[in-house]
């Protein structure tokens, strides 16, 4: 790869949820382009199979939704490779559940690991780069959170606070060079998915096919995103040449939204 494609070289990047799915693809590709990456999950075997899959990366086992857990590992990612320049806020988790069926437990579940999470690892980081007077912020949100979602009330209320948070944030801090974006994947081809196929095909006792084809109607493509597009946006995201894109919720979901 080319100087010129290793656009990244010389920038700490941080990528939680890393261990596997949307988050090990991100982290691959930013490694990729030049970035020193801190690799933050929760499942330690995950952790070391994803870190020997990136050479020189640095691994960090992390639980986003407590902060006296947020705190030293962000500490220990400083002392590994520097300040962050680069945040990448991937780590989510969604239940399928009629609305009279969610208990008060689950639904704070819900919003810590895909709300509080993104907000405590956002401000364990956010002092570096306006330090640096430059970052790049990258939430992981959904296409549920712009718009309403059947049956997934818990994810699509939590996600839609991820873009109000990323959206809030780009304007208390519009003139520091830092950026904050959030990118709203559909369907995509993770374990995520199959463990939603999984859930219709119990539920229902269509084939898998018919489970799927449930799924691929909302997409007018007709097909499931592939982890590869959703990295690549990320990728374009942390460009110096992307400056002037904050505030941004970037559908990423073959005209779902538009």
């Amino acid at each position: 790869m080319s100087q010129e494609e290793q656009y990244l070289k010389g920038y700490h990047a941080v990528v939680t949820g890393s261990g596997g799915g949307i988050g090990f693809v991100v982290a691959s590709r930013l490694a990729e382009l030049g970035a020193t990456l801190t690799l933050m999950e929760l499942n330690p075997e995950a952790l070391k199979e994803a870190a020997g899959k990136i050479p020189g990366s640095t691994p960090v086992q992390i639980d986003i939704t407590k902060e006296e857990a947020v705190t030293p590992a962000f500490e220990e990612a400083r002392k590994a490779n520097g300040k962050i320049d680069i945040l990448v806020n991937n780590v989510g988790n969604a239940v399928s559940s009629p609305f009279l069926e969610i208990t008060a437990a689950q639904w704070q579940m819900l919003m810590n690991i895909n709300l509080l999470g993104t907000f405590l690892c956002c401000k364990a980081a956010l002092p570096d780069m306006l330090a640096k007077k430059w970052g790049r912020i990258v939430n992981v949100a959904s296409s549920v959170a712009l718009k309403g979602c059947a049956y997934a009330v818990s994810y699509s209320a939590a996600k839609h606070g991820v873009v109000g948070l990323t959206r809030s944030l780009a304007l208390e801090y519009a003139r520091t060079n830092v950026t904050f974006n959030s990118v709203c994947p559909g369907y995509t081809q993770t374990a995520l998915l199959e463990r939603s196929l999984d859930k219709i095909i119990a539920t229902t006792g269509r084939p898998r096919e018919e489970a799927a084809e449930a799924l691929l109607r909302m997409n007018p493509q007709h097909r499931f995103i592939q982890p590869p597009e959703i990295a690549e946006t990320v990728a374009w995201l942390c460009r110096k040449e992307s400056s002037s894109v904050t505030g941004q919720s970037i559908a990423i979901a073959g005209g779902e939204i538009m």
